[in-house]
């Protein structure tokens, strides 16, 4: 095959132009036939209001002899090309055993070590289970909280009234924090193996829109990934796996036969499961199953994260500072992702930039308060937001929870737990348990004033009032986004002006944890114990997290030596 890159476009053409520049591009006559396959698509508005649509091509001519012919020319930006090949995908979709198919939900369960347990059913979870589910490893998944569709019930409810449900939130539940996110799937993780290609496949499969296989920044949307998580979920069950919602893992330990016994907290009733292989998928906001793991002895470490504010604008300023005043195209709106070097090295950055999006109130815990963006498929809210969001390390929160250098004989593991929850606590008490909201030009003021909102309404799922958000963090890092605002209205006209609104507080861009595990993905000296996705500190993101649970599914069919069963 062969691949062309750099290959532009006008806005909008259709597949007749794509073909065109493509025969352009490969001097190919008009009886030559070929099809092809777009790789990725991006939008270069660098020369606005001259846009271009760039594309990059699998091209697979009609005859070997012409393609040979073709990579003789040495033509500019083009090349052979051989797609990565994910070693388990077998092109096989749909049920190998259409007659054995279960009840997604609470399923039956006899004890069977053989049987890989994996706990979480986020990104991470759910694509070791399905791995292992299409090897015939017939895995079982638990989860504390519950399916997408009761869980998005709850959440609504909870944005309405402010009752939190702790087991069953915006974190927890079928899909993992992503459910409520905007579905992102760009990462900039290296793929040789093909395990990015696999998951993107996965999700068209399971319902996603197929411009996420070449879409420079695939979005799958709210509310179309709560449906491809319940499509995921669903054929693990009808490969012969199980999963148990409502039910969250209290206390672990292991027998001298290497089995692991694993005791939960159901809804109904508490249930134990025995099993050779654990898969610890817990997500990034598990903090009561980190302190069990610490308690159980885990090996595991304090790592560096990122906190702040999610600001709001109207999209039309995005769009205009980033397309031009008048593209004179139907664009999507625009996406932006800024980067600031404050003094001393820190890092201030966008992220989880959501288009025509919303700020949600994504708490977990009683009298602690979390914002995080989301969008829909459409991205039609009119009003773009993103976390702006300042690094720090586990050194540098000690001195932000007032600790002093010999406070412990050892560096707590979980102080970015205790620094998280400060920060949200004071979230919570700004905004007397709603969402505080500011306007930029208050925040960075010095009297602490409370203006009135711009001319526009913020969107926002959750209860929210206008309060001071500067006392919610400490200065080095309310300075610090201050100033990252404040450098980036230079690249957006409008950006620290007087549209700008901030929420607090944005805590949970990433695990504060990490569960040691070694190149066999096993926890030292915890044989058979597998710290896996976001929450053990591997990944960052949907489209990690989702790879990393492949890893660790195939280093557990690479342990038991499995043979496809279907």
């Amino acid at each position: 095959m062969i691949r062309i890159t750099q290959l532009k476009l006008r806005p909008n053409e259709n597949s007749g132009g794509i073909e065109r520049a493509i025969r352009s591009a490969l001097h190919l006559k008009k009886e030559e036939a070929f099809s092809y396959e777009i790789l990725r698509r991006s939008i270069d508005a660098r020369k606005k209001p001259d846009l271009y649509e760039v594309y990059t091509v699998s091209v697979k001519p009609d005859s070997a002899n012409t393609e040979r012919k073709i990579l003789g020319r040495r033509l500019k930006n083009v090349s052979e090309y051989e797609p990565a090949a994910y070693l388990y995908d077998k092109d096989e979709p749909g049920i190998r055993n259409p007659e054995k198919i279960y009840a997604a939900g609470i399923s039956e369960y006899a004890d069977d070590p053989s049987r890989p347990l994996i706990v979480g059913t986020g990104p991470a979870g759910l694509f070791c289970g399905l791995l292992l589910a299409r090897e015939g490893l017939r895995p079982v998944l638990i989860e504390r909280g519950a399916r997408a569709k009761e869980r998005a019930e709850a959440v609504r409810a909870f944005w309405d009234n402010g009752v939190l449900d702790p087991e069953s939130n915006v974190q927890f539940g079928e899909g993992g924090a992503g459910t409520f996110s905007d579905g992102k799937l760009n990462t900039g993780v290296k793929d040789p193996e093909g395990r990015i290609r696999f998951i993107l496949k996965t999700f068209v499969s399971a319902g996603a829109d197929p411009d996420i296989m070449y879409s420079a920044k695939p979005h799958v949307g709210t509310d179309v990934l709560r449906n491809v998580v319940t499509s995921i979920t669903d054929e693990i069950v009808m490969r012969g796996g199980s999963v148990f919602f409502g039910t969250r893992m209290d206390r672990i330990d292991q027998d001298s036969g290497g089995a692991w016994h694993v005791h939960c907290a159901g809804r109904e009733k508490n249930i134990s499961f025995l099993t050779y292989h654990l898969v610890l998928a817990v997500g990034h906001s598990s903090r009561d199953t980190f302190s069990m793991l610490r308690e159980a002895g885990l090996p595991m470490s304090a790592k560096a994260f990122a906190v702040g504010i999610r600001i709001q604008h109207p999209q039309s300023v995005i769009d205009r500072a980033l397309y031009g005043s008048d593209p004179g195209y139907r664009l999507p709106p625009a996406p932006y992702k800024l980067t600031h070097r404050l003094d001393g090295g820190r890092g201030v950055y966008s992220f989880c930039m959501c288009p025509g999006g919303y700020v949600v109130n994504a708490s977990s815990e009683p009298g602690r308060l979390a914002v995080n963006g989301m969008s829909f498929h459409d991205r039609s809210s009119g009003i773009a937001n993103s976390a702006i969001v300042v690094t720090v390390s586990p050194g540098e929160i000690r001195g932000y929870l007032d600790m002093l250098p010999d406070d412990t004989p050892a560096p707590d593991p979980l102080i970015g737990v205790k620094f998280q929850r400060k920060l949200e606590q004071a979230a919570f008490e700004a905004g007397g348990g709603m969402i505080p909201v500011q306007r930029f030009e208050d925040f960075a003021g010095a009297d602490g004033s409370i203006s009135r909102l711009p001319g526009f309404e913020p969107m926002i799922c959750g209860r929210w009032k206008m309060a001071d958000i500067r006392s919610v963090f400490p200065d080095t890092i309310r300075d610090g986004i201050r100033e990252g605002i404040m450098a980036w209205e230079r690249q957006i006209e409008g950006f620290a002006g007087q549209e700008a609104v901030l929420c607090a507080a944005e805590s949970r861009t990433s695990s504060p944890v990490r569960i040691e595990r070694g190149k066999d993905y096993q926890a030292p000296g915890y044989a058979g114990l597998y710290p896996c996705g976001e929450g053990a500190g591997y990944a960052g993101g949907i489209t990690s997290a989702a790879a990393d649970g492949l890893k660790v599914a195939e280093q557990i069919l690479n342990d038991v030596g499995s043979k496809r069963h279907f």
